[in-house]
């Protein structure tokens, strides 16, 4: 029987922009080899599989390569189809159940909000030769629970670099964030770009969970509550940020650019 797939564009107002996440709507459970092989035939950054049950929507996140802990853009990608479809009003909170807990979902307008773990930044050394790895001087280093954060001196730096993959894939993490403060703060407060060959994701476009650490990383800097990030890959994105305590709060915009049916169902066949 046809499963109901979208491609949305997520942390964007605009199509082909922000970070494409596959949107998987299931009416039964599936095995993790089927829904990796379906991760790795869409060939996004992440594809989300949602099973609706009567108090909340389960869901899970995979690379073309593995499952995740924590997605941001797919997580906004998914409530984002749920209410555009009606499966969900658009006053209904959204509870998503996922291996990072609890994550709810609420519309502001055309923002939607996400309820997401803060992950506050531990400072650690520059490990060796990742200077010369990414080809920048590095001013700062903090680890998360899931990325190595990096901060270079300019948004120019951030903007221009062209990191060496092969070598950067050797990181005992799942990613690397590279930031800085924003040159003219007057649209967003920092900059970031977020690179995981580890997980299949040469550099992900808009990375919600990278802005889990990036806010407090930036609110303790900068003073503030709230902040907004753009992350200066091809495509580009918006994340606000809401510091909430040992939550975050993260805000943007998406775009569905393609709806259809998965119709090969049968790991079997691949």
């Amino acid at each position: 029987m046809p499963i109901p797939m979208s491609i949305v564009d997520a942390f964007t107002d605009t199509a082909f922009a922000g970070n494409p996440a596959g949107v998987c709507i299931l009416d039964e459970d599936r095995d993790t080899q089927w829904m990796q092989l379906v991760a790795r035939e869409m060939n996004h950054p992440e594809t989300a599989f949602l099973l609706p049950r009567a108090d909340h929507v389960a869901l899970r996140w995979f690379t073309p390569a593995v499952e995740v802990d924590l997605c941001g853009h797919a997580t906004l990608g998914s409530a984002h189809i749920l209410w555009e479809t009606g499966r969900m009003q658009p006053a209904e909170t959204i509870r998503f159940r996922t291996r990072s807990g609890v994550l709810t979902a609420t519309r502001e307008g055309e923002w939607i909000r996400l309820d997401f773990p803060a992950l506050t930044p531990e400072r650690t050394d520059v490990p060796p030769g990742l200077a010369d790895v990414l080809g920048a001087k590095i001013v700062s280093a903090a680890k998360s629970r899931f990325d190595l954060l990096i901060e270079l001196e300019s948004e120019a730096a951030v903007r221009e670099l062209t990191p060496d993959l092969g070598l950067l894939v050797q990181q005992p993490y799942r990613g690397v964030i590279v930031t800085a403060q924003a040159a003219n703060d007057e649209h967003y407060d920092c900059v970031s770009r977020f690179f995981a060959p580890k997980v299949g994701v040469n550099e992900d476009p808009v990375t919600g969970s990278a802005h889990c650490v990036l806010g407090p990383f930036w609110g303790e800097r900068l003073g503030r509550q709230s902040l907004i990030g753009y992350q200066a890959s091809a495509r580009g994105g918006i994340i606000k940020m809401e510091l909430a305590g040992e939550r975050i709060i993260l805000a943007g915009k998406a775009v569905t650019t393609l709806t259809g049916n998965l119709v090969a169902t049968d790991p079997t066949t691949q």
